[in-house]
């Protein structure tokens, strides 16, 4: 039987046409590193660097491509299985044999390897002798629709992961040394084949879509009733649940499933007398109850009269039929007196978890009446809970140790502290994800180079475009700082930055435990930067003195919280105009930002505290006259490319501004003229200048920038209502 399926399969590989591409070098490298980890088998001798994949011959390997990417991996090997051998061996006594790969064959390695053929959809490892646990970053290949790795030595648990192929057709684990529970497939909406046939699993009946159209889970350890549920699944037409021990009564229900058509329960301990007046739907035409425990007579449907179908139910105490096939009625009397299921009802479960749920319940309740109780207490004690002037009660003790470690003491608004909302949960990549971003660092993606390393662009599993940021690290750093490090680039996340969605930490091969390397994983970006807008005459029309306004304050408040909302702050922050990014919204967004990693070796010569506070200062003074020099090109429409022509516009709007509005009005972007208010641009060329002052002394903080453009954009916003626009020019 187990040589017929090999044979229909081969056939069946070699009927479907072949792939219609030329396949990628990085893929051929990945194919034949595939080879390798499969030793070789005689099955793959013929695969050489030259070998032309996407048009294999047929064989009992096939290979689609599509886009340069192989879609489709099927291999067939020609070892023997567990199921050639009488006892199969547990989990916990498998050992090495000719039957399986070498000792060396490492599992792990080799799905870490298949996971960089990210764009497959078929994958088949048939009888090739993996061995080992199946590793959890299966799921990497995110875009799978069928897998197979039947007849091979994996063991342990199916592992959870399993459950995100959202795309699943097919899966098929039959023939190997799997046990423990089946994670839950209710939410494998599209499968509709699943053969867990020839494992260890058990003793619960899994979880299952009701989508399902086969279901094989025959020769395990399942031990309990047939649930209730498997009533919903109309589409089904094959179940094969035998050579288990299955135990209770046979619901009456699976023989007249709508599209059921093969039955087998087999050698279980199903007991108890079939209800006479079952049902069979009319597509059923094969069933099997043989080797149970059952009682009594057959229902008419599959009993001596239904010719229409094949019916077995030798060895059981049936009263029909042929005697000489069934035990005695004693006998399944007593077996079945014997039979405990260790696996309790859901209806057993079920209540015991509500008491469960309502005993914590309780008790959280009563913990919380009297930690309230406790904190009033102590508030009333100490005198902490008051108002503030503006009404307004205090921050939490939380809020404020953050806000004074920051080198800029002052309060967190609340609109900084919740900015981060509708963004991605952050969370921690691995190597192999990153790489499969960035298809291995393909020259195709590198977007540039800046002073913290190289900047990829990439696409990560769920299909979102993002930028991946490699940092090599110039000194090697232990566990805890490194996480000190980690920590406040996790909190890097604004409405106004292009922020941090996660990170990956790559090690020393010699020193396991210090980091070498960061990948910053960020958002990316689409619509250009403020730089490509006032490149475009079209689109810098689009940005009137509104507009611009938003634009500014939006990245003054991204400037704000780099320097107060995380602790410590985070300042020389590369503020260019080609760094303000701008999505569909024309949300400002600051791009380039300094990722607080160290990425220098250290001084010979450490800094004392007043040397570190005078660095930090310099470093914010340095923030403010970049984002001056970004307010300059915004009033004027100028980009601005030397130093020489920075000072002359300076100038000239400092002179403009002490003559007649005319002058001043006369100095700015046409594209806006007629649609801002005097005192609005008055006010945002006056901090303009401050923040461009020489002394860095003078310049204004990032509050008082923030300050003097909210109150730029009130005028402007009275001015607009008062039915101003264009008539004041």
């Amino acid at each position: 039987m187990e040589n017929f399926k090999v044979v229909a399969l081969v056939i069946f590989v070699m009927l479907v046409p072949v792939s219609l591409g030329q396949l990628s070098p990085s893929e051929t490298r990945i194919l034949l590193q595939v080879q390798k980890l499969l030793e070789y088998p005689q099955v793959l001798q013929d695969w050489k660097n030259w070998t032309n994949f996407c048009y294999l011959p047929p064989s009992s390997i096939k290979i689609v491509c599509s886009n340069n990417r192989v879609t489709e991996l099927t291999v067939i090997g020609n070892r023997s299985t567990p199921a050639a051998y009488s006892s199969k061996p547990g989990s916990g006594k498998f050992s090495v044999s000719q039957r399986t790969l070498s000792a060396n064959f490492n599992i792990d390695a080799f799905f870490t390897t298949l996971t960089k053929l990210s764009n497959l959809r078929v994958l088949s490892l048939v009888s090739l002798g993996l061995w080992g646990p199946l590793p959890g970053k299966i799921d990497r290949l995110w875009s799978l629709e069928m897998l197979n790795i039947s007849s091979n030595f994996i063991y342990g648990e199916i592992p959870k992961q399993i459950t995100s192929f959202k795309n699943l057709t097919s899966l098929v684990l039959a023939d190997n040394l799997f046990n423990g529970s089946v994670p839950d497939l209710q939410n494998l909406l599209l499968l509709r084949e699943l053969n867990l046939g020839g494992n260890n699993l058990g003793p619960k009946f899994p979880s299952l879509s009701n989508k399902l159209v086969s279901v094989v889970l025959k020769n395990n350890s399942l031990r309990s009733d047939i649930p209730p549920g498997l009533k919903n699944f109309y589409q089904l037409k094959q179940l094969d649940i035998s050579a288990n021990k299955l135990v209770g009564p046979i619901p009456s229900f699976l023989f007249s499933l709508p599209s059921i058509e093969y039955l087998n329960l087999a050698e279980n301990q199903f007991s108890g007398a079939l209800p006479m007046n079952i049902s069979c739907t009319a597509k059923l035409n094969s069933v099997d109850i043989s080797h149970n425990l059952l009682i009594g007579k057959l229902p008419s449907c599959i009993g001596l009269n239904s010719s229409n179908r094949t019916v077995v139910s030798s060895w059981n105490c049936l009263s029909s039929g042929n005697s000489r096939n069934q035990h005695p009625y004693s006998f399944c009397h007593k077996e079945a007196l014997a039979v405990k299921p260790p696996v309790k009802s859901e209806q057993q479960n079920s209540s015991i978890k509500l008491g469960l749920i309502l005993g914590i319940i309780g008790g959280v309740i009563g913990i919380v009446v009297v930690s309230a109780a406790l904190v009033l207490v102590l508030l009333k004690r100490s005198g902490t809970t008051t108002a503030t002037e503006d009404g307004k009660y205090e921050r939490s003790v939380a809020d404020k140790m953050s806000v004074r470690s920051s080198p800029k003491p002052g309060r967190v608004p609340q609109t900084m502290r919740s900015a981060a909302i509708g963004l991605p949960p952050y969370r921690v990549f691995t190597l192999e994800e990153i790489e499969d971003a960035t298809n291995n660092f393909d020259s195709t993606n590198l977007m540039g180079e800046g002073s913290q390393g190289q900047l990829y662009r990439g696409s990560i599993r769920d299909g979102s475009i993002v930028l991946v940021k490699c940092i090599k690290l110039k000194q090697r750093n232990l566990p805890q700082s490194m996480m000190q490090h980690m920590e406040v680039t996790s909190k890097l996340r604004h409405r106004h930055l292009v922020s941090v969605l996660g990170h990956c930490i790559v090690t020393y091969q010699d020193h396991p435990n210090t980091a070498s390397t960061v990948f910053i994983v960020l958002e990316h970006i689409s619509k250009g930067s403020l730089r490509d807008y006032f490149n475009d005459l079209k689109k810098k029309e689009t940005l009137k003195w509104p507009e611009r306004m938003a634009i500014i304050i939006g990245a003054a408040r991204g400037i704000q919280f780099l320097h107060t909302g995380v602790a410590p702050g985070v300042f020389g922050n590369n503020l260019r105009i080609e760094n303000i990014l701008l999505d569909e919204s024309l949300t400002a967004k600051i791009s380039g930002y300094n990722i607080p990693l160290p990425t220098k070796i250290g001084s010979e010569s450490p800094l004392n505290v007043q040397d570190a506070s005078n660095l930090v200062e310099n470093a914010e003074k340095e923030d403010v006259y970049q984002l001056g020099v970004i307010l300059l090109q915004v009033i004027t429409g100028r980009l601005i490319k030397s130093t020489s022509e920075l000072d002359d516009l300076k100038l000239q709007i400092e002179e403009c501004l002490a003559e007649a509005p005319s002058k001043l009005r006369g100095v700015t972007d046409p594209s806006v003229r007629g649609t801002y208010a005097y005192d609005s641009l008055r006010t945002t060329v006056e901090i303009t200048i401050s923040c461009l002052s020489k002394d860095s002394a003078k310049r204004p903080s990032i509050e008082d920038i923030l300050w003097n453009l909210q109150y730029s954009i009130q005028v402007q916003e009275g001015w607009t209502s008062s039915g101003n626009l264009s008539t004041q020019m």
